[in-house]
């Protein structure tokens, strides 16, 4: 054997696919579907997830979650549910699970896939015709992967919350991601529970617990109050879709007609009259979820006691036990007493360092907050894939945005600044790709809706997306000054040479 030879043989051990996808949620089972569509049936994907399954952050959720959207929307690229449920139910967390195992089966149907669960990726090195990347299992046996394409499908990351530190000695601190609300000791006591957070978490845990134990003191710590978009109007049920509801197309375009980048102060009060609920009187967060109004109001009716303020500890003094919130206000509680630790997943001390959504060299793609480019996971793990494959990923000038610095920075105009991006991206892969990739896109939440409600939409969009990019585009501008945050294409924002991010 030659010099040469011996220099490009392959390593003993090293496994080799034409795609390694890091990351089993749903983000990376879109990013698989997306895939599946430009390989053949004898070219391999490497699945990758630190977890012993498929499921991405539903594995490890706490256990009464429900999907907060219609399930049929919540899919790899068109694959459909097999649950035989009504279009508006939501799922369970087991339910979803299945599903998720159901995609992943479609999809071996297309193109090899191979799993490696159970294992983290540690670091991944691009060349000049592959991408070598690094993984550890749980017992401590390294893989080595070489990929012609490497795709970190993260998503927003999140992780199980633990159990709130407290000070107090007569209280019971757990968290949802490890207690189940409907079994056990909290179960088998009637002390009071006091739900601390009043985002999409807290909210599941109050209507549980409500609705689990009627009569049972349930109280809620809601910070600043959190509002929800009304999910019985952008989803009516049955016959209604044909003439009820509103379209989230419709909504993206006066969002992107009011707000100028300046002024999220006024589309705040605006969209929450207009849209949407919430179960405490004051609500000033919106972070996208969605409730109903029959949620709403069984969990105002059903909390004894409401404290617009921030959790900072439980303790004992002269004999009682005290919460103390961040203002300084305190609240006797009765000793005993549960404390149900609801707070954001999204952290600043959580936050992964900076790398784009492409590389320089175009084989990796990085699907995480700090280079966010659509509105949720599962978009950019279906649609930068598909950008990936028809080689279009660098060369269309998509606008990425630092949504974690946005939102610590001003949490008002975050999600407003998303809309914006959303439209201006969105028009961008629409010219960029084939009609195809837009028609089995099982994630719209427009789909709900009948043909004929949605064309006068879609017409509405081909014949202005352009002008709306372009404004949308000033929005991004306009608030990327104002807040000093990364915002722009990628030769604008791109810093290619940061720590990459770690799974």
């Amino acid at each position: 054997m030659s010099e040469q030879q011996q220099q490009t043989s392959p390593e003993p051990g090293v496994k080799r696919c034409d795609v390694c996808i890091v990351g089993a949620g749903i983000a990376g089972m879109n990013a698989l579907f997306a895939a599946s569509r430009y390989l053949s049936r004898d070219q391999k994907v490497i699945l990758v997830d630190q977890r012993q399954r498929v499921g991405g952050m539903w594995v490890d959720t706490y256990p009464y979650v429900r999907l907060h959207q219609p399930h049929p929307m919540f899919t790899a690229g068109n694959i459909e549910w097999t649950l035989g449920a009504e279009p508006e139910y939501l799922a369970t967390k087991h339910e979803v699970l299945d599903h998720f195992t159901h995609c992943l089966k479609v999809i071996k149907e297309r193109v090899q896939v191979d799993e490696l669960f159970g294992v983290t990726m540690e670091s991944a090195v691009e060349g000049d015709q592959t991408v070598c990347v690094t993984c550890r299992s749980d017992n401590g046996e390294v893989h080595v992967i070489d990929a012609k394409r490497l795709i970190k499908a993260f998503g927003v990351g999140v992780t199980p919350n633990d159990p709130l530190e407290v000070s107090s000695r007569y209280v019971e601190s757990v968290s949802p991601d490890f207690c189940d609300v409907r079994a056990g000791d909290i179960r088998n006591s009637e002390a009071p529970v006091w739900v601390i957070g009043g985002g999409k978490t807290g909210m599941d845990t109050a209507h549980t617990l409500i609705t689990n134990y009627p009569g049972r003191e349930i109280n809620l710590v809601a910070g600043r109050g959190t509002f929800f978009t009304k999910r019985d109007r952008f989803f009516p049920p049955g016959a209604k879709k044909w003439w009820a509801g509103t379209q989230f197309a419709t909504v993206g375009d006066k969002l992107l007609q009011r707000y100028n980048g300046t002024n999220e102060a006024e589309v705040h009060q605006w969209y929450r009259a207009t849209y949407c609920t919430h179960p405490t009187a004051e609500a000033d967060n919106y972070f996208a979820g969605l409730m109903s109004e029959s949620e709403t109001a069984t969990i105002s009716e059903g909390l004894n006691d409401v404290v617009m303020d921030y959790f900072a500890d439980a303790v004992d003094r002269n004999g009682s036990t005290e919460l103390v919130f961040r203002s300084g206000a305190t609240r006797a509680i009765e000793r005993g007493s549960w404390i149900v630790n609801c707070t954001g997943y999204l952290r600043a001390d959580n936050a992964p360092p900076y790398e784009p959504y492409v590389s320089a060299g175009g084989a990796v793609v990085a699907i995480h907050p700090r280079s966010w480019v659509l509105h949720l996971p599962a978009f950019h793990g279906y649609f930068l894939t598909h950008l990936l494959f028809l080689d279009k990923l660098r060369e269309v000038p998509l606008y990425e945005v630092d949504m974690w610095d946005l939102r610590r920075k001003s949490p008002t105009a975050h999600p407003y600044a998303l809309f914006a991006l959303v439209q201006h991206n969105l028009s961008l892969i629409y010219e960029n790709v084939p009609r195809s990739v837009f028609s089995e896109n099982g994630l719209d939440f427009d789909a709900w809706y009948p043909k004929p409600r949605r064309l006068p939409g879609l017409l509405k969009f081909m014949l202005t997306h352009r002008r709306s990019r372009k404004r949308a585009r000033h929005v991004l501008d306009t608030v990327r000054d104002r807040f000093d945050i990364r915002c722009g294409t990628l030769s604008l924002g791109a810093d290619v040479g940061s720590e990459p991010v770690k799974q």
